[in-house]
């Protein structure tokens, strides 16, 4: 049995801060650089930082709306591919039994 194991103090951490508000959220990028990271952002994605807050908030929303979309045309793709897969195992091990009964036959 260790002894030193029992000696030792379960170390306490502190609880986590509780998340920012919108107002402090908002308050933060109002006093935000221009040269700020979240600007440079926004410059990738083409979209200028002094549009509308609404305006983000609906490419947001289509953004998501898209990504949902593109997401279940894959599991389609997905769930046809795998159709297509077990299709060509059935017909791969009908023809390797045809061949085999071809090469059984005399000539």
């Amino acid at each position: 049995m260790n002894i030193a194991s029992r000696s030792k103090k379960r170390v306490v951490l502190p609880s986590r801060p509780d998340p920012p508000t919108v107002d402090q959220i908002l308050e933060d990028v109002d006093w935000a650089a221009p040269n700020d990271p979240v600007f440079s952002i926004l410059e990738k994605t083409g979209q200028e930082p002094s549009q509308p807050v609404d305006s983000d908030v609906d490419m947001k929303f289509q953004q998501c709306r898209r990504y949902l979309e593109l997401n279940e045309q894959l599991q389609e793709a997905r769930a046809q591919l795998q159709r297509q897969r077990e299709d060509l195992r059935v017909t791969g091990d009908r023809l390797d039994k045809d061949m085999g009964e071809v090469k059984g036959q005399p000539l």
